[in-house]
């Protein structure tokens, strides 16, 4: 009968409950010695973690001591002997940190799992409530007269329908609160996954900088006291080389090339402003001049369809801007700047079997690549930050370029400065979505290129 097999659904699932909650407490009993183990590991780790501390502040005094002796050959070597072991020190504290990680996150991976499974028995509970539910509902009272139930049982079905409720209210509420619980833990395995790729990023740069302490180490070591006019010849080289540096032309899209040392000004007061790195804004521009893919070749000749005309060729182009949202606003942009819309340039479309009709949208603007409707909201605080009005914020000017670019980068996380966090912002303002993306590889490759070679030799680092 119905009321015979719901009172056996309801009998075996309160079986299934308390054996569950059974594991549910037994199981931290079983795992008391394994938690053990990981508080000992982790001890052992935050000692060894101090100890490399200790060493690079051992090392950091001794780098600042050498510093004000570089006058000589042997005052160099020191030097970089102090540059190399603190680096060397800044490496193993890193590895360390990596191994908490590792098991950090393994752990944490692992209560995720087990939170999984929680819901996932919580789902089943509730599907057979529910059902059990549907069960009693179904019932009518002609239903329950002709089963022949005496009064007692009708009443006893009755209470097992309003326990059945009880109980599904309680598992939504623990469902809910174990769904919680799991996004919490999902949250800080991401944070403890990013901590854990900076760190071993911050390790291949330290390497890099070993490597080229070490060459100049054992360049200079072959310069003896004996040849301090070698060693002079030396420090002209370097100069002319500091000199070469800020000389060479820095591509930018759409405008002229300028000299390295006017782009790492320009990077810098935009790094002060905003906290994004000099080294990473130049790596955005450098990767946006030289996609090769929009090179500011196009010219708009409509700002109703927003379709244009290649600006050497001649050739139609549709979808040079996108109207009225982009043509609106560059026909304002340009007026207010003294430009001719008609005859300034703008990136081309993307030709590109993502879009449906076989072509994107072109219409950036200037070195930054900024389309005019996102120019618009951020002209005033590129304004601002310049010391200039809203209106005479310049996306062809390099110095307000460069500013809009930090500022943006910055909105997308990058003034964090580790490489989780400025890869993703690259990955974003390059428009792709995911922590890490082909783009956000090459601008972060780029970036540490322009650190070491270009930036560090400037600054005697």
């Amino acid at each position: 009968m119905r009321f015979s097999r719901l009172f056996f659904f309801s009998s075996a699932f309160s079986l299934f409950l308390i054996l569950f909650f059974l594991a549910s407490f037994l199981l931290p009993v079983f795992a008391q010695t394994s938690v053990a183990d990981v508080d000992a590991r982790r001890a052992q780790l935050q000692a060894e973690l101090e100890q490399e501390e200790a060493a690079i502040a051992v090392q950091t005094l001794l780098l600042q001591a050498k510093q004000k002796d570089t006058a000589t050959v042997s005052g160099e070597v020191n030097l970089l002997k102090s540059q190399i072991a603190q680096s060397q020190a800044a490496i193993k504290a890193k590895k360390v940190a990596i191994t908490r990680l590792g098991d950090d996150i393994a752990s944490r991976q692992t209560k995720i799992n087990k939170l999984s499974n929680k819901i996932k028995a919580d789902q089943l509970s509730l599907a057979e409530l529910l059902r059990q539910k549907r069960d009693t509902e179904e019932l009518s009272f002609v239903e329950i007269m002709l089963d022949g139930n005496q009064l007692t049982e009708i009443f006893r079905d009755v209470d097992d329908a309003e326990a059945i409720q009880e109980s599904l209210a309680e598992s939504f509420k623990n469902m809910r609160a174990t769904q919680v619980e799991a996004k919490r833990e999902q949250e800080v395995l991401e944070q403890k996954q990013d901590a854990e790729l900076d760190a071993q990023k911050l390790i291949e740069q330290q390497k890099k900088v070993v490597e080229k302490k070490e060459a100049d180490k054992s360049f200079l070591l072959a310069v003896t006291k004996n040849q301090e006019a070698n060693y002079k010849k030396l420090l002209a080289d370097r100069q002319r080389k500091a000199a070469q540096i800020r000389a060479a032309l820095f591509a930018l899209r759409d405008t002229a090339a300028i000299p390295f040392g006017e782009a790492l000004a320009f990077a810098t007061a935009a790094s002060q402003k905003t906290g994004v790195r000099p080294a990473f804004v130049l790596a955005i521009l450098t990767q946006e001049s030289n996609l090769g893919q929009n090179q500011g070749s196009c010219l708009l000749s409509s700002l109703d369809t927003g379709d244009g005309v290649g600006k050497n060729t001649g050739n139609p182009f549709e979808k040079v801007m996108k109207a009225p949202r982009d043509t609106v606003p560059f026909q304002a942009i340009t007026s207010r700047l003294g430009r001719d819309w008609k005859s300034t340039p703008v990136s081309c479309p993307i030709s590109s079997p993502k879009y449906y009709s076989g072509r994107g949208y072109g219409g950036a603007m200037g070195p930054a690549q900024f389309i005019p409707s996102t120019w618009e909201l951020f002209k005033a605080r590129v304004g601002s930050l310049l010391g200039l009005t809203a209106e005479s914020a310049d996306p062809w000017n390099p110095g307000h370029a460069f500013m809009a670019s930090a500022v943006y980068l910055s909105d997308l996380g990058a003034s964090s400065k580790t490489y989780s966090a400025e890869v993703r912002a690259a990955c974003k303002y390059y428009g792709s979505g995911g922590a890490t993306c082909t783009y956000g590889k090459q601008v972060m490759a780029k970036a540490s290129d322009i650190q070491l070679n270009m930036i560090d030799p400037l600054q005697n680092n």
